[in-house]
């Protein structure tokens, strides 16, 4: 028995340009979001700052990842735009990878990650919604898969930059031989993994800021950029090949000319800006749970995505301290294995979006999140459930991303703007519950991480049951083709 029926795979032979190319756009999306945690160490040396004072390079990138997004949903409705776009953008990830070791200041380095940022947000916008207006219906498989390969990317960016990093500091001073070890490097940047946001208590590790720095670490930037080319190159060959480029003589391609598919790549119908969903001209004949089920999918993201960022942020902060004290080495393995049941469970729910319904799947993956959120809080003391829990967390928060994506479009009939609004809620919990749970972790200690953790997936979860609810009350305005049609019927019957 195939894994897939053989509609799914000649809608991916039609596609499978567009397709491999928005794909590989996420690989490079996951190489530059997770390459800057295990270097910053190294980038504190490049640039002869504090620790406190490189941090802001995360949230230079963050901020703008978010107004990227934003900005991924006012480009233009064109496929010729959005393909220079992401072009443009991909083209500037491997820009600043090659030019990060020649930033020697900490604003040069913000400024360049900064426009990473911008580049990633677009991407991130801009690939969701193209792949959602090529599948509609049938998008679920092809968006999990789509951020398989954020995944994929977060997991190879590690390993590239790990043999240039310093095993011990990179900056010579004095009396660091005697006063600190390679394992103090390594506990900071696993207490980093989450974009610097646990920065309290690293008073002891004597980080030097003057004297002799000594880091390679610009071979992995180096490297990492000349990874990254073939993906815009991918994106100039299907340019080519749809006839986008300046230099082609004939007509664009339309992508869609199939009979059994009646939309048209390029024609862009019912994706608008980031705030068309606001403008009283999109409401006008839309009944109010329009609105709520783009509020409602947004939330839900913001906190999930926020988990996602939390939990990665913190775990290792959360094993090395009371009343877990995992060793150092041992609790750095616990965000691989986060991030590594993650891509595991995106590539799963590759099959499982295909046998089950985005509700199903939904409803699933949430209860999942919060039994493992509660036994985690229950078993605080088992470094072994520790483990078992956040490998079984990676695995059921994994597919929600895409699923409520689908699942939202699917509701609306891909007339909205629920691709922007959600991809910019995501960014935005993900940044600003990070920035809250690192907050209350502060004040009142280690275990509070679970405990907001739990909290968060029990709402979630509430506003799942209230966006099911919301669906099932919602009725789509009837189109004007459905008008017509019943205005030629009642013609016929007065005739008659």
């Amino acid at each position: 028995m195939l894994l897939l029926d053989e509609r799914i795979w000649a809608l991916f032979r039609r596609h499978w340009r567009h397709t491999l190319t928005y794909w590989s756009l996420f690989f490079s999306f996951g190489l530059c979001i997770a390459f800057l945690g295990p270097t910053i160490l190294d980038l504190r040396c490049q640039t002869q700052t504090t620790l406190q004072q490189i941090t802001w390079v995360f949230f230079s990138q963050q901020f703008c990842l978010l107004l990227g997004s934003t900005l991924g949903g006012l480009c233009k409705k064109t496929l010729t735009f959005r393909l220079w776009a992401l072009f443009s953008c991909t083209s500037i990830i491997s820009l600043v990878f090659a030019i990060i070791p020649l930033c020697h200041h900490v604003i040069l380095l913000s400024i360049a990650m900064a426009m990473a940022g911008l580049a990633m947000g677009v991407i991130d916008t801009i690939a969701n919604l193209q792949l959602v207006k090529l599948y509609q219906k049938d998008s679920a498989i092809f968006l999990q898969a789509l951020h398989f390969f954020i995944g994929l990317g977060a997991l190879v960016s590690p390993l590239v930059a790990d043999p240039f990093l310093a095993d011990d500091s990179c900056v010579l001073g004095a009396n660091w031989t005697i006063n600190s070890t390679s394992s103090d490097l390594e506990h900071l940047r696993s207490s980093m993994a989450g974009h610097g946001s646990a920065l309290h208590n690293i008073s002891q590790y004597p980080l030097f800021t003057e004297g002799i720095v000594v880091t390679r670490v610009s071979y992995a930037f180096w490297i990492m950029a000349v990874i990254n080319l073939p993906v815009p190159a991918a994106v100039l060959a299907l340019m080519s090949h749809e006839r986008r480029l300046p230099c082609s003589r004939s007509s664009p391609r339309l992508l869609d000319r199939d009979s059994s598919s009646g939309h048209v790549e390029g024609s862009d119908q019912g994706h608008g800006n980031v705030f068309s969903c606001c403008l009283p001209g999109t409401l006008k004949g839309h009944p109010a749970t329009f609105s709520f089920l783009h509020i409602l999918g947004g939330a839900i993201l913001f906190i999930t995505d926020g988990i996602i960022g939390s939990y990665a942020g913190f775990v290792y902060t959360y094993a090395v301290s009371p009343p877990l004290l995992m060793g150092r080495k041992l609790a750095g393995c616990l965000d691989s294995v986060f991030w590594a049941s993650i891509t595991a469970g995106r590539l799963a729910s590759m099959y499982f979006s295909y046998r089950f319904t985005a509700p199903t799947l939904l409803t699933f993956s949430l209860v999942g999140v919060f039994l493992v959120q509660c036994l985690l809080l229950i078993f605080y003391t088992s470094p072994v459930f520790l483990f078992i829990g956040t490998c079984v967390l990676g695995l059921c928060i994994s597919s929600i991303f895409p699923a409520v994506l689908a699942f939202i479009e699917d509701i609306l009939n891909y007339k909205g703007c629920a691709t922007t609004v959600l991809v910019t809620s995501a960014s935005t919990g993900e940044m600003l519950l990070q920035l809250l749970v690192g907050t209350v972790i502060h004040n009142q200690g280690s275990y509070s991480f679970l405990l907001c953790c739990t909290v968060a997936s029990f709402i979630g979860f509430c506003l799942f049951l209230l966006l099911l609810y919301v669906r099932h009350i919602h009725r789509d305005p009837p189109t004007d083709s459905s008008i017509s049609m019943e205005t030629r019927e009642k013609t016929v019957t007065d005739g008659s």
